[in-house]
């Protein structure tokens, strides 16, 4: 048997904002211990598996690649220009798989999801196998724990086998239904975690959706790489209409089974999921007073919380936002953000860490006409050589070995030197070194924004025609 393992990493998590921004969503940042999510279905995905593909959002080519690095070096990267839901995600990833000539199958895994019990999941996964290669679309379901009106409920025929046959999806239900899908036995927790041969799904897809199907199909035979990775034309895959596996495909087939399974699942889909299921990252900085079942998060190591008189409250702490939240109302949290994103506020899509080709950059002060970041640059990377007509830049080596491009010279600096560049004047920086080069840039002018890059030259192809 060959099995292959999607990840599907093109969520935005915005019910844990401000921690999970669209610019650097909850699968890709430490929420709660190492390593961050993504890895962590990474590293399930590696030990069952033999091969893995992951599906994600273009704008975080370069995150992807900084979490697939030491892990894994023959992934299969799709990225996609814009979401389109589960249904298309999944069809691209198929159509790769058969493409290359196997049809095997796939494992789909979410990529910000928590699963306790990785030997009842591969236990699961093994029984579910022979109906898979039967051609059988295999939905794994969790046991309720409580009666949790956020999920999706598979409902079984019966409960009689590790895979029974599906009566039928039912969408999120009030307190009432939740409680009678608990106590009935038959009501699972809808994962978004399936298994099917890639064949069998796409046979399905163009049977039950098939205008899904024809435009997934003209949009992957566009493609083409990029440092590696697949891209696809953006106008094709923006005509691709939006859907989920389980409206597309898994509510309208009769060929549909679900493997009932107990393996300590949830979605940690809002702060007080990840509050009942992870660790706080500071419990030594925060100092509690008649304060209990509090959750609080912080990214600054060195900041002191103290709580007196609250009980059953998620305060999470960031350089730029503060979010203080009862844990009942945390599916309240998407709202905020809403209110946020339709005044044009940035702090919802900006994250603290930029990721790029070459490395990332931090934002660690601003303010009228200067900007303080904090660049990382890869061992063996280089920046663009490129200029700005708005600002002047100061760059202090912290460790590492920099090669500059300053105007017509090409020199290296050491830890504690810097080097000045003008307004206008053309620059490059590289790490010619074997460990990461860290290095404090000052910003100062008239405007500060990322547009403000002319690019003269670029390894990586970002230099416009």
């Amino acid at each position: 048997m060959i099995l292959k393992s999607i990840i599907l990493a093109g969520g935005s998590g915005t019910r844990l904002w401000p921690l999970s921004r669209k610019g650097s969503p909850k699968q890709f940042v430490n929420i709660g211990g190492e390593p961050s999510l993504f890895q962590s279905t990474l590293q399930r995905a590696l030990s069952i598996a033999n091969s893995v593909s992951v599906v994600a959002a273009e704008s975080h080519q370069f995150m992807v690649k900084d979490e697939l690095a030491g892990q894994v070096n023959d992934a299969s990267v799709m990225l996609e220009p814009c979401g389109k839901n589960t249904a298309p995600a999944i069809a691209i990833a198929a159509m790769d798989v058969l493409d290359k000539g196997d049809d095997a199958i796939l494992l789909v895994m979410p990529s910000d999801h928590l699963i306790k019990h990785q030997d009842v999941f591969m236990q699961a996964i093994e029984d579910a196998t022979p109906f898979a290669q039967d051609g059988k679309l295999i939905t794994f379901g969790a046991k309720p724990e409580y009666p949790e009106t956020g999920y999706g409920y598979i409902n079984l025929e019966s409960v009689s086998g590790a895979v029974n046959k599906v009566a039928r999806f039912v969408e999120k239900p009030n307190e009432t239904l939740a409680k009678e899908y608990c106590d009935s036995g038959q009501y699972f927790w809808n994962t978004g975690i399936f298994m099917f041969k890639a064949s069998s799904y796409l046979n399905e897809l163009k049977q039950y959706s098939p205008e899904i199907y024809a435009a997934c199909k003209a949009t992957f035979e566009s493609k083409f790489d990029d440092l590696g990775d697949m891209k696809f034309d953006a106008d094709l895959f923006s005509a691709i209409p939006e859907d989920s596996i389980d409206y597309a495909v898994l509510e309208k087939s009769s060929n549909v089974m679900c493997a009932p399974v107990s393996m300590g699942w949830n979605d940690l889909g809002a702060w007080n999921s990840i509050a009942d299921n992870l660790p706080a990252s500071q419990h030594d900085k925060v100092i509690s007073k008649n304060a209990k079942l509090n959750h609080v998060v912080t990214s600054n190591k060195q900041k002191v919380v103290s709580l007196i008189g609250v009980s059953d409250v998620v305060v999470v702490d960031t350089d730029d936002a503060l979010l203080i939240v009862n844990k009942d109302d945390a599916q309240q949290v998407k709202s905020v953000v809403d209110e946020l994103k339709a005044a044009g506020n940035d702090i919802v899509v900006t994250p603290k860490c930029v990721h790029r080709p070459w490395g990332t950059y931090e934002t660690i002060d601003n303010g009228h006409r200067y900007k303080v970041k904090r660049i990382t640059v890869k061992p063996g990377a280089t920046l663009s050589l490129q200029l700005h007509h708005h600002r002047a830049e100061h760059w202090i080596v912290v460790s590492g070995t920099a090669e500059v491009t300053n105007g017509e010279k090409t020199f290296l600096l050491s830890e504690n030197e810097s080097t000045y560049i003008p307004i206008g004047i053309q620059h490059r920086l590289a790490n010619p070194g074997k460990f990461d080069l860290e290095l404090i840039e000052v910003q100062s002018g008239s405007y500060l924004e990322e547009n403000d890059i002319v690019r003269l030259e670029d390894t990586y192809g970002r230099v416009e025609a």
